[in-house]
């Protein structure tokens, strides 16, 4: 048996189960035969270059496990992953910082898909300055020195959870999401996130989300001393990436949840 055709067909089974899809299902959106998928995923076919394209789009891989299946196969990758200050990604850049330029006075973020912190607008900055000097030394493992890591700014135990009022509410809301990130997305830098906090945690609360059920969208409600915060989020990718950095982009903008909230990041001074 080729080693190559084995681990590619390992790889498109993984993918197929992780879309709940059959062979069936994988044909009609893919428009290659479900005699051939068999044949490939049994290894009693070898796919081309090609037929690695068209069924890792059919099945929405992301780029960096398109390289994986390419590879797999033989073949050497496609896509490139390019550090932000590429001079090819300067385009890109730019229209992340428009963006997040935008949205002021409220705040907004550029992510990876571990959810890193890559660049954030300056109520991003004040918000988490409100939260203490030393947030992001005290949320930060031994080996992560320098990240803005969401996930720990919510889960770790010198977090923000303790300000977070509708915690029951949130916290299953946003380990669910990860969860279930980090497993469509083949992300395996989130999953290490995720083992990492998971001792933390209890069980009981992360998987039963309470008081959302009549809400189109669970704000995360914050008491800082005296003041309320109300915010809810919106998630936005590119759409047509073709690079891996720029396919692993995420948006998150913040909204406020009620006029408090609106009225006090209206005023909120800014970092210059």
């Amino acid at each position: 048996m080729d080693m190559h055709t084995d681990g590619f067909a390992r790889l498109l089974r993984e993918w197929r189960h992780k879309r709940r899809w059959s062979q069936l299902d994988l044909a009609l959106t893919s428009g290659v035969s479900q005699r051939h998928i068999s044949f490939l995923e049994s290894t009693r076919a070898s796919p081309s270059r090609a037929m690695i394209l068209q069924l890792s789009e059919a099945l929405e891989v992301p780029l960096r496990e398109r390289n994986l299946w390419l590879t797999a196969a033989g073949f050497a990758p496609l896509y490139r992953t390019r550090t932000l200050d590429d001079p090819q990604m300067a385009q890109i850049m730019g229209a992340v910082r428009m963006m997040l330029s935008a949205h002021e006075p409220f705040p907004a973020l550029a992510l990876d898909r571990a959810w890193n912190v890559l660049l954030a607008n300056r109520p991003f900055e004040a918000l988490t300055a409100m939260l203490g000097a030393d947030l992001w030394d005290r949320v930060n493992g031994t080996d992560s020195a320098g990240e803005r890591n969401l996930m720990r700014l919510f889960f770790h135990p010198q977090g923000i959870r303790p300000l977070i009022t509708n915690w029951a509410a949130v916290g299953p809301l946003l380990w669910q999401r990860a969860t279930r990130e980090a497993h469509e997305l083949g992300g395996a830098d989130m999953q290490a996130v995720l083992d990492e906090l998971a001792p933390f945690q209890e069980p009981e609360v992360l998987w039963s989300a309470m008081d959302s059920a009549l809400l189109p969208v669970v704000p995360f409600k914050l008491a800082l001393g005296e003041q309320r915060l109300a915010l809810f989020a919106v998630i936005a990718t590119f759409g047509t990436a073709q690079d891996v950095t720029t396919d692993e982009l995420r948006f998150e903008t913040l909204f406020p949840a009620d006029a408090a909230t609106e009225a006090l990041f209206r005023q909120l001074p800014l970092p210059q």
